[in-house]
């Protein structure tokens, strides 16, 4: 009788989990408006519907790996599914515009738990020299997801109710829970140490402030009294974090796992990489509405090609990792990501789509290509018993990414094409987008940079056997695997 192995079971079960969380975030930007409208209230007030959500995951990341040992993997995991759906279906009979944003803060904080601890047992599932294939699980519901995420709201909002993005969470939720409650297996750590309240106040309070400042920033403008009290309370409150967790034997949020090199330089190259693409993602679909003029539907068809390339390519390269290593997969990843956001300078006011999509389908594959090298090779030399800790921070690193991307992005968009003056909208506008994928190109380079710091040899546990530096480290150590 056919039987998965457990492992595969896990990556199910953290597939659902993870598909849940990213289609509500994709699906929830398309129906903003169709929200101002129903409640009846300004930009301002809606944008709490997001902001809430992601303050509440800034406070609950950092503490999820001592939660999960302290409580154990499958019960904490089984939690934050819980919470994540029941506050969805709340989302869904929300009656006003203040339910709605206590519903999402109530979503953010499973959220904030379900990614780091499912991807903590989907990880101690996988035996190191195995950890590749993991990433190609991962890759499923990161890639799919978002491409489907705005075409299924979109057609949600439009032919029933903006209620249905949440209640859609209700069957994905229940049937993570079943998986959850018939396949996984409780895990705990040895001695989690005692509730860190300093470490967990610090950490949350620094990381929503950052996240707020950053998202406000590229909002309302760098300049706004609660833009920079927000980042300059952001940096006193990471500074003390930082003193606090380094001073004390049982920190919340380990940041010695930053020491190692090769983990440290991970989460550096994790910041480039996700900073560049979200950075770019945010901008190409205004390039196409506002520039080429083309529809909702069709800019998302059009940003579809680059989620099937990088599916494709990850699982390709999942394949290739044990034997090649991350080093030239790194490199190789990054010289060609760099040229294509060099040719994003070519996109004009009449390029063709078919242009367009051929560039995403190549910044498809280069991302494919990175994905699963960086997060693999980064999590190398990490313990099992340390894989909740180092499971928060790279998540804490990947949230980090994704509002500084945006930020940056959007502020250089802005900056340029005010600075483009009047006299030729269009141009001016073009002006803005050229200089800000510029800034692409700035964090693939330095990416590729920090990318010479791995090596095959410190990544050694994540190889196949048969590789030479992995059989190497065997015969130093007497292992045989």
């Amino acid at each position: 009788m056919f039987r998965l192995e457990y492992k595969w079971l896990v990556g199910i079960t953290f597939v659902l989990g993870l598909v849940m969380q990213i289609l509500d975030i994709t699906i929830l930007n398309v129906a903003l408006a169709t929200l101002g409208r129903e409640f009846e209230v300004d930009a301002s007030t809606l944008q709490w519907v997001l902001t809430g959500y992601m303050l509440s995951l800034a406070v609950f990341i950092p503490s999820s790996g001592w939660i999960a040992d302290r409580f154990g993997s499958k019960r904490t995991f089984l939690l934050a599914v819980v919470i994540f759906t029941t506050a969805s279906v709340l989302c869904g009979f929300a009656g006003s515009i203040w339910m709605l944003i206590a519903s999402r803060v109530l979503q953010g904080v499973g959220g904030g738990m379900l990614v780091p601890v499912g991807q903590a047992m989907l990880f101690r599932a996988f035996p190191a020299h195995e950890r590749a294939k993991a990433s190609a699980v991962l890759a499923i519901p990161i890639t799919v997801a978002p491409a489907l995420g705005p075409m299924l709201g979109g057609a949600l909002v439009e032919y029933a109710s903006w209620r249905w993005i949440f209640f859609i969470n209700l069957p994905v939720g229940a049937l993570t829970l079943v998986f959850t409650v018939l396949f996984l297996e409780e895990e705990r750590r040895g001695r989690p140490g005692r509730f860190d309240l300093p470490g967990f106040v610090l950490a949350g309070a620094g990381l929503a402030t950052l996240l707020y400042g950053l998202d406000q920033g590229a909002q309302a403008g760098w300049s706004v009294p609660t833009v920079w009290g927000s980042l300059l309370a952001a940096v006193l409150l990471l500074a003390g974090l930082t003193w606090r967790e380094l001073s004390v034997g049982e920190p919340m949020l380990d940041l010695r796992l930053l020491r190692n090199r090769l983990f440290g330089t991970g989460n550096a190259l994790l910041l480039c990489q996700v900073a560049s693409l979200f950075g770019v993602l945010f901008l190409l679909p205004l390039y196409l509405q506002d520039v080429l003029h083309v529809s909702p539907f069709t800019a998302g068809l059009v940003l579809m090609p680059q989620a099937v390339a990088m599916l494709l390519a990850t699982q390709v390269v999942s394949r290739l990792y044990g034997r090649i290593g991350p080093r030239r997969l790194l490199l190789a990843g990054f010289c060609l990501e760099i040229p294509v956001y060099l040719c994003l300078q070519l996109l004009g006011t009449g390029t063709p789509l078919v242009a367009v999509v051929v560039l995403l389908a190549l910044l498809g594959i280069s991302v494919g290509i990175l994905m699963t090298p960086i997060q693999t090779a980064a999590f190398a030399q990490v313990s099992v018993a340390e894989m909740g800790h180092a499971s928060s921070m790279y998540n804490v690193s990947r949230q980090v990414a994704t509002a500084l991307g945006t930020a940056v992005f959007a502020t250089t968009l802005v900056v340029l094409t005010d600075a483009g003056g009047d006299g030729a909208p269009a141009h001016a506008q073009m002006a803005g987008f050229h200089g800000a994928f510029l800034v692409a190109v700035v964090f693939g380079l330095l990416a590729l940079a920090l990318s010479t710091r791995v090596r095959d040899s410190d990544a050694a546990a994540s190889l196949d056997p048969s590789h030479p530096e992995a059989a190497r480290a065997a015969s130093r150590t007497g292992e045989v695997r």
